[in-house]
């Protein structure tokens, strides 16, 4: 058992090998033993690997995981995978109440290394062992929940949670980049209702990710100061579409937003990720965030399909140009209409936006 600020980590074994971590709330009342509660199912090791290829074309890396068309998709609630354990009903997560629960992903897009990571072969047909992590966190043990009806104290919570998981994950060989992130909504793809997220260890530098700290490195070279705090503090002075701002955060809608409804939250200062915060920062973040997301619900309806990732420094590459966000996205454009990516954006990546970003923007500041 591990004790940080307000919560204790217990990390634990599944019957398959894989680790399951325990964050529990210090101070609520009385914490009990995570290491008396057992899986109990008869699971064997996976031995499912995914293989990345090149696309020379692009210079990115594309995964192939055959195994994960066999997860679990859309059970009802009673067979909830996520859910505590009861009796008659063995899940992912043995104990009988939970607060927050990391573990690793059973059918995962990257898993642990093997001996070698590649590439092989040669000209257009590169590839490589698909090593890597992939963690869900489940928020709570409230199959009916969403992370916008979480306490402050939750979300705080997980806040810790997604710093630690980016701290361990930085530290592993394989991993180049964290990616904390949560899918709501069937539009979005999520295959389980229950209320969570995910961590992914990525092998390489994401092709976004890239792309834009080559931007940011190309200005700082120019003018000598951070591309993502000149946009910060443009957004600030402007005010047109600026959501929320307290004393670190600042949520605002960007000028060239991709969504119809799009969100993204600064710190005021520049850090690299999530484990640099301080204390008042994270204390602030929780109760922001939720000011965010409950405001981006309120505009169509609370079954609002969203996706919000943090964007962070990678582990070894970029880190001094670096600026820790998150951004929060929906593809819903109007009351039951969706932004589908069709042509221009899927086929060509020229996204077309429906929706004004500073109309948008006054929407979120009145809801």
């Amino acid at each position: 058992m591990v004790q940080g600020p307000n919560v204790r980590r217990t990390a634990v074994t599944l019957s398959d090998g894989r680790q399951l971590i325990y964050f529990d709330e210090v101070g609520g009342g009385q914490l009990h033993d995570r290491t008396l509660a057992v899986d109990q199912r008869p699971l064997t090791p996976s031995g499912s690997r995914s293989e990345m290829r090149r696309d020379v074309f692009h210079d990115e890396w594309i995964t192939v995981a055959g195994h994960r068309q066999s997860r679990t998709h859309l059970p009802p609630a009673e067979l909830c995978p996520i859910c505590p354990s009861r009796p008659g009903h063995d899940t992912e997560i043995p104990a009988s109440d939970y607060d927050v629960v990391v573990f690793e992903n059973r059918f995962p897009s990257f898993a642990s290394s093997p001996d070698e990571r590649g590439p092989f072969g040669s000209g257009p047909f590169l590839h490589a062992p698909g090593v890597g992590r992939c963690e869900v966190i489940a928020f709570t043990s409230d199959h009916s929940a969403a992370f916008s009806s979480l306490s402050p104290r939750r979300v705080r919570t997980v806040i810790e949670t997604w710093a630690n998981r980016t701290a361990e994950l930085s530290g592993c060989d394989d991993v180049e980049q964290v990616f904390c992130f949560e899918n709501r909504g069937e539009e979005i793809g999520v295959t389980l209702s229950h209320p969570h997220g995910q961590v992914y260890g990525y092998p390489y530098v994401t092709p976004r990710t890239a792309q834009a700290l080559r931007s940011a490195a190309a200005y700082e070279e120019s003018v000598g100061r951070n591309l993502y705090a000149d946009v910060l503090a443009a957004e600030q002075e402007s005010g047109e579409r600026v959501i929320v701002s307290g004393d670190h955060w600042t949520a605002f809608v960007p000028f060239a937003a991709r969504w119809p409804m799009e969100v993204h939250l600064y710190l005021h200062r520049q850090v690299p990720d999530l484990p640099a915060l301080q204390e008042a920062e994270r204390e602030e973040l929780a109760e922001v965030y939720l000011d965010v997301l409950r405001r981006m619900e309120s505009i169509y309806d609370n079954t609002l399909p969203y996706i919000a990732g943090w964007h962070q420094a990678p582990v070894r590459e970029f880190r001094e140009h670096a600026y820790l966000h998150l951004e929060v996205f929906s593809l819903r454009r109007a009351p039951g209409r969706l932004k589908h990516l069709a042509g221009s954006e899927s086929a060509m990546g020229a996204f077309v936006n429906d929706v004004s970003p500073e109309e948008m923007a006054q929407a979120l500041r009145k809801a």
